[in-house]
């Protein structure tokens, strides 16, 4: 009975995403893998370029005492964890047939926000390269310089997944950190639960100094990302409408809010309609 009932709900929750796809949707979905492998093939070309020298002077490294090679998947517990919830609370509609957010069209804002986002990351670090602070990347490491690469293929393969975990001289601004602030700006802006917005922001602000601490970057590579993403993003929803979802009928309720434009001339049809919905009434008396 349960595996059953598990089909079902899995049917009806493909069903809900294929109603709200649409061309633009889809679109928007293939723009952004385009540009994550974009990103991918730069981090790797750059590292091809990188020279590792003395770690710069950083006043955040200064600070923040090293959190030591060993303790460096802390940042990266945090990061996981703000990612796994973001992506737990996006789809919760399926489980939990809530209408207050529509998966599909969050998703598509959060592909436009991080695509814009990446693509001002590759023209910083290929900009400058900085000798990078992480111990894979230091003098005397095997892995902080690589070989030109043999064949073309070596390039586009990206050498992975050793090219990805291991890279060097992508620096500015913190790709990390850019999906933290994208998730956390998107639940502020969507999310009802207070406390989880105040307790997101608080994780966001806990996994920059942990980045720093684990000498993963430099802290201008955080700072930078701090104000470049919430600029993206201020600038993205002033420019890009909510995407209205498809509906089922006249009365069904939006599952985002419509742009401030749409919902004056809603508003002003709403009331026209009931304008004439009250002359006719007071006709027929």
């Amino acid at each position: 009975m349960m595996n059953f009932v598990s089909v079902i709900c899995l049917n009806v929750g493909a069903l809900k995403i294929i109603q709200f796809i649409n061309p633009i949707s889809i679109v928007i979905c293939f723009w952004y893998l385009s540009n994550q492998y974009l990103h991918g093939l730069a981090a790797h070309g750059v590292h091809y370029l990188h020279r590792p020298g003395p770690t710069l002077q950083d006043a955040g490294f200064f600070i923040l005492p090293a959190l030591g090679q060993d303790k460096a998947f802390v940042s990266e517990t945090v990061f996981v964890t703000i990612f796994g919830s973001f992506i737990l609370w996006t789809f919760h509609p399926f489980v939990s047939h809530s209408k207050k957010i529509c998966t599909v069209l969050i998703w598509c804002r959060v592909f436009v926000y991080l695509a814009a986002s990446q693509s001002l990351r590759i023209i910083t670090f290929f900009a400058t390269q900085l000798p990078g602070p992480n111990y894979h990347c230091r003098e005397g490491s095997k892995l902080a310089k690589i070989p030109p690469p043999k064949n073309v293929l070596e390039v586009l393969l990206i050498n992975f997944p050793d090219g990805v975990i291991y890279g060097c001289g992508d620096l500015i601004f913190s790709s990390h950190t850019i999906f933290t602030l994208v998730f956390v700006r998107t639940y502020q802006r969507y999310g009802i639960r207070r406390w989880i917005k105040h307790l997101a922001w608080l994780m966001a602000v806990i996994q920059s100094l942990l980045i720093i601490a684990s000498r993963k970057h430099y802290t201008v590579d955080i700072v930078v990302a701090w104000y470049t993403v919430n600029l993206v993003m201020f600038y993205v929803d002033s420019k890009l409408p909510e995407m209205a979802e498809r509906s089922t009928g006249p009365s069904q309720t939006p599952l985002l809010p419509l742009s401030t434009k749409d919902g004056k001339n809603k508003s002003k049809e709403d009331d026209q309609r009931l304008l004439n919905e009250t002359n006719v009434a007071a006709d027929e008396h």
